[in-house]
């Protein structure tokens, strides 16, 4: 098991982009020069071969010249001939073969192989007319084979040349074994001094990738810093790394976060207040009216029974609260359950309506409903029913005396919209968009007359957006309100 924790560690090393960036610049270093290093080095030895070799040739075929000139081949004892192919043989370290037309060897710088013959590819081929080779041997040596060609004069000249494919007579061969050990010694040197300046530019490469490795990346230790500071608690300051585009993009995101989640704790702050401040109050006034039955000795029955139901009014206050308060806890648009059916919109409508209509009774207000089409859609029917009903229930609740309250549902090809228009008090321009907030209410002065929680539009909106849908008012003061819900026909899953 610490074996396997051990080879996870080591494997997380990687994962660090510190890691990732110095081996990075230590690859892309080296590649180029090693590849240097061989080109240059194989460039070096083929090219110093090459050079060698055409410096050799330039030098037998002199003398293969001079071996026509005075005879050689019939006659082996000149001293200025063997003078010269000696120097030839000193000079590179190497061996002189003079091979006539039947292969035979008539001279040998080594003077170990003369009047032997030599069968060889090379040379056949060399007598054969493919003109002047060399190649390098498994012990490293140079071979140059050179061919002696007779050069013809007069008639036979005359006739040679105008039999086309005729070549000058080849009397014989000289096959030269030069060594390398000179150019091989230049090569170890070369390659000696290049390990050397190796090994230095790697020590350089690997402290520049160190630095910029540790250069690059602080930018974003600093972010990092900066973060645990917050979360630590020790600064609520903006943070403003702007060495990198990247980094500012980071702290600028991280900034509209923390904006975001301040916004949201004063909200839950706000929300906890409220919620505190709207259970104290019916506790509040049932402890004012039970200490009052309690200081008095004798108390009429009509009054306590006025006292009692006050309690009980503030009980179902309480409870109602309570009530509203879990429901918009469980209507989270990423938790709540949504048990979603194709149901009939009108005959939900029509059935709410009816529910409603002894309150609207009460209240002397008139429930109108217009259904234009028939409409089926895929909602869940207990939330969007109470999402309805909070509507129509606020529609009533602040309506007038005599007013009236209409639905009317509508559909297209893609919605149903529901619109819940009524004739009462209206909504002030500055408090349309703070009608959505928990326990919010227009006019604070009457709500206890009028009843509710203030939860009512805070649920009916999450309960809409649930459905991916939307909802929008319009209201002028004295005139009325009208709220709009658009909902998808067919239901969207997140």
């Amino acid at each position: 098991m610490s074996v396997f924790k051990e080879k996870i560690g080591k494997i997380k090393i990687f994962r660090s982009l510190k890691i990732r960036i110095f081996l990075i610049i230590m690859i892309v270093g080296m590649i180029p020069g090693i590849l240097i290093h061989f080109g240059i080095m194989e460039r070096y030895m083929d090219n110093a071969i090459s050079v060698r070799s055409n410096e050799v040739q330039t030098q037998v075929r002199i003398i293969a010249d001079h071996l026509l000139t005075y005879n050689y081949l019939h006659d082996s004892s000149n001293d200025v001939v063997n003078a010269e192919l000696a120097q030839l043989s000193n000079l590179y370290d190497g061996r002189v073969l003079i091979i006539d037309s039947n292969l035979k060897i008539i001279k040998d710088t080594y003077g170990i192989s003369e009047g032997k013959t030599i069968i060889s590819e090379p040379i056949i081929r060399c007598f054969k007319g493919t003109g002047a080779s060399n190649h390098v041997t498994e012990n490293s040596y140079i071979e140059i084979i050179v061919p002696i060609e007779e050069k013809l004069s007069g008639d036979a000249a005359k006739n040679t040349n105008s039999a086309s494919g005729v070549s000058p007579r080849i009397v014989g061969v000289m096959l030269t074994s030069v060594s390398m050990e000179s150019i091989i010694s230049s090569y170890e040197y070369l390659e000696s001094r290049a390990f050397i300046i190796e090994i230095l530019s790697v020590v350089i490469l690997f402290g520049i990738a160190y630095f910029l490795s540790q250069h690059l990346l602080k930018p974003f230790e600093k972010i990092t810093e900066a973060i645990n500071e917050v979360k630590n608690g020790f600064t609520d300051e903006e943070i403003h790394i702007t060495e990198y585009l990247e980094t500012e993009h980071i702290g600028d995101a991280f900034n509209q976060m923390m904006g975001r989640m301040k916004v949201l704790d004063d909200s839950r702050q706000e929300f906890v207040s409220n919620v505190s401040h709207e259970l104290k109050t019916p506790l509040a006034s049932m402890k004012v009216l039970a200490d009052s039955l309690l200081a008095q000795e004798e108390v009429p029955n009509e009054l306590y029974r006025e006292f009692m139901t006050d309690i009980a009014a503030e009980i179902d206050r309480e409870n109602k609260i309570i009530t509203d308060l879990l429901a918009l806890v469980k209507m989270t648009r990423t938790s709540a359950d949504m048990n979603v059916e194709p149901m009939d919109i009108n005959a939900i409508l029509e059935l709410m309506l009816k529910r409603l209509g002894p309150i609207a009774a009460r209240a002397n207000v008139k429930l109108v409903f217009e259904s234009r089409r028939k409409v089926s859609a895929e909602i869940d029917e207990v939330k969007m029913t109470l999402a309805f009903s909070n509507l129509v229930e606020n529609a009533i609740k602040y309506n007038v005396d005599g007013g009236w309250v209409k639905v009317v549902l509508d559909a297209d090809h893609q919605y149903f919209t529901v619109e819940v228009s009524d004739s009462g008090i209206g909504i002030p321009q500055e408090a349309i968009e703070h009608i959505y907030e928990r326990f919010y209410r227009v006019d604070k002065s009457h709500s206890r007359e009028i009843g509710g929680t203030g939860l009512g539009l805070a649920i009916t909106r999450n309960v809409i957006l649930m459905h991916r849908g939307s909802i929008n008012v319009k209201s002028e003061e004295g005139k009325g309100t009208t709220f709009i819900v658009k909902i998808p026909l067919s239901y969207i899953a997140s």
